[in-house]
């Protein structure tokens, strides 16, 4: 198709060489680029998983499921869902820079192809310097990509009635270009109708954050 593509802006440049097409000269080219970049799409975020692939879900006690069974944590729900490994690695407690010390060795044991990182709510909390916790999800981030372990973000809101997700997640994102989900979890721990207790989903709200993360998994290729 885009073989097609540059044989027919070949052929539009060709006309326009006569003279009475110039006019139409910048508005041809930007349809040919517009053409071009349809037909050249950018390949998904994520690798296409196949079944023996693992994901891991590294993180705290959101990760852990603390509040639910094991069956009822959002990993579990996430496996079940996608019809794939879903390895669960959350610490309740444990922070940003605790999680960095962590992750190689479980990085090493499981061997992933792609890591869901939902970390710093701990730190949040505890009022950690906004600029310590994005250093610490950089670094793992980093980590990952050289096992070639490709990465999804969960951002985590911050402990106030109005803070939203803590603007540092989508920067880093941004920044590494890679696959985002910065909206369930305020959501979720927004509503007492989600929350097992003050910081912590239920049942409901750890079925959502699953399905929010299947969402983008979907969306960037992976299954």
């Amino acid at each position: 198709m885009v073989q097609q593509a540059l044989v027919q802006t070949a052929n539009i440049v060709s006309v326009m060489r006569h003279s009475r097409f110039r006019p139409f000269c910048l508005w041809t080219c930007v349809l040919a680029c517009v053409f071009l970049g349809a037909c050249g799409q950018a390949a998904p975020g994520l690798p296409r998983l196949v079944p023996s692939d693992v994901v891991l879900a590294f993180g705290d006690s959101l990760t852990y499921g603390t509040g639910v069974s094991e069956e009822q944590s959002y990993p579990a729900v996430l496996s079940a869902m996608i019809g794939q490994t879903v390895v669960s690695s959350g610490v309740p407690g444990e922070r940003a820079a605790e999680g960095l010390e962590r992750l190689p060795e479980v990085l090493d044991a499981h061997q992933p192809r792609i890591m869901l990182l939902c970390l710093g709510g701990n730190d949040l909390l505890r009022n950690v310097d906004s600029a310590d916790i994005e250093a610490n999800l950089r670094a793992m981030i980093e980590m990952a990509r050289a096992r070639n372990v490709s990465v999804v973000l969960i951002g985590v809101p911050r402990p106030a009635l109005v803070g939203g997700t803590a603007r540092f997640y989508q920067t880093i994102a941004d920044d590494y270009a890679i696959p985002y989900e910065g909206a369930v979890l305020n959501e979720i721990l927004g509503n007492d109708e989600y929350k097992s207790d003050p910081v912590h989903p239920n049942a409901r709200g750890y079925r959502m954050l699953a399905v929010a993360v299947a969402d983008v998994l979907r969306r960037n290729g992976a299954i």
